[in-house]
């Protein structure tokens, strides 16, 4: 069965193809990650994943979500991870982390929060933004960042990355998707730039493909690389999967080694017909088209699904969210109802 071979990239080797996709959870404190995080990714991999990436973890304060959000932007958040990495390691899983920016979609509360915008006065802050266009009329208005901002972002890319590496991490990914900081210089719905960093396609992903350089120039050649971008915006005259394709073909020469294919997040006004595995078919375009490796993600939850995804060449590894919520052992009995036999841990043999 497909979805339980090996798959490496680049020194890399991952015991099988079920990804648990990055999801906040919005239970850090000061951006340092807690017993939660432990539990919650360390759960994943006793599962039996074959690749856990851990949250949207912020490269600079502002660039957080919600004041809840994890960081990289300190030692302090680094060493908290580097026993969580270890957890991860031993229970045979690679942990990996999307290093992210929120961009104007930044300083709001945890979703179980009524209120979403979270002020100054409470904790918050001003967001940044490629232009100053708010993402809807419930969030503050971001201000435009200059070029010094700029470069100043690509640096704490860079910064963290180095952190990441030293906490254990054996594989970055870079979050370009759902409407944060890099999505939004990507699309000319949010992006009115008319400098070096806006109007032309060229312009428009060269934030990504900057950040892209110095990611992959400060961590080692023997460890990978990926890039998650949204496909689509959903919204006429928006990003779109063309420009999706174009984009994946110059990740890949840049040193990127798998493109994680989601949809969506930058406009309220999206229309998107949610049916299982509805982005499934932006991975296999980009695959094809571009020549990189992709994962698909969204609405995967069944087994068979999974396995079919790749082995009809869609994607080349599958990642799982919301339904590794409901059932961090999902890999144990999906290998159950294709007939494969997987290792459980030494601890719980004797269920087996």
């Amino acid at each position: 069965m497909k979805l339980f071979e090996p798959y490496s990239l680049r020194s890399v080797h991952l015991r099988n193809r079920i990804v648990v996709s990055p999801m906040c959870e919005y239970s850090a404190v000061e951006g340092v990650p807690q017993d939660w995080h432990l539990v919650h990714l360390g759960s994943r991999a006793v599962g039996g994943a074959g690749l856990v990436i851990a949250e949207a973890t912020a490269v600079e304060a502002i660039g957080r979500i919600s004041p809840e959000d994890t960081g990289l932007w300190n030692k302090t958040q680094a060493d908290a991870w580097a026993r969580i990495t270890s957890f991860i390691a031993d229970h045979g899983a690679v942990a990996g982390i999307q290093l992210a920016h929120a961009g104007r979609k930044a300083s709001t509360a945890a979703p179980w929060v009524e209120e979403r915008t979270v002020g100054p006065d409470q904790g918050g802050w001003i967001p940044v933004a490629p232009s100053a266009l708010a993402y809807s009329a419930r969030y503050p208005e971001p201000v435009a960042l200059d070029s010094d901002g700029i470069n100043a972002v690509v640096e704490a890319f860079r910064l963290a990355t180095i952190r990441a590496v030293d906490s254990g991490f054996r594989l970055i990914e870079i979050h370009a998707a759902h409407g944060y900081l890099l999505h939004e210089f990507l699309s000319p719905l949010s992006n009115l730039r008319t400098d070096e960093w806006g109007g032309s396609f060229e312009n428009r992903i060269r934030l990504t493909r900057s950040i892209v350089a110095a990611v992959r120039s400060a961590m080692p050649e023997s460890l990978p690389l990926l890039v998650r971008i949204s496909a689509t915006d959903w919204v006429q005259g928006g990003w779109d999967i063309e420009q999706s394709i174009e984009l994946s073909r110059l990740l890949k020469t840049g040193g990127v080694d798998l493109v994680d294919v989601s949809s969506g997040g930058l406009s309220e006004d999206q229309v998107i017909d949610a049916v299982p595995g509805y982005q499934v078919p932006f991975a296999a375009r980009i695959r094809k088209e571009a020549g990189i490796a992709t994962s698909a993600v969204g609405l995967i939850t069944e087994a068979r699904q999974a396995e079919s995804i790749l082995a009809s060449g869609q994607a080349d590894l599958v990642q799982l969210a919301r339904e590794l919520l409901r059932d961090p052992y999902w890999p144990r009995r999906a290998a159950a109802e294709l007939g494969v036999t997987i290792e459980p841990p030494k601890q719980y043999a004797r269920a087996w």
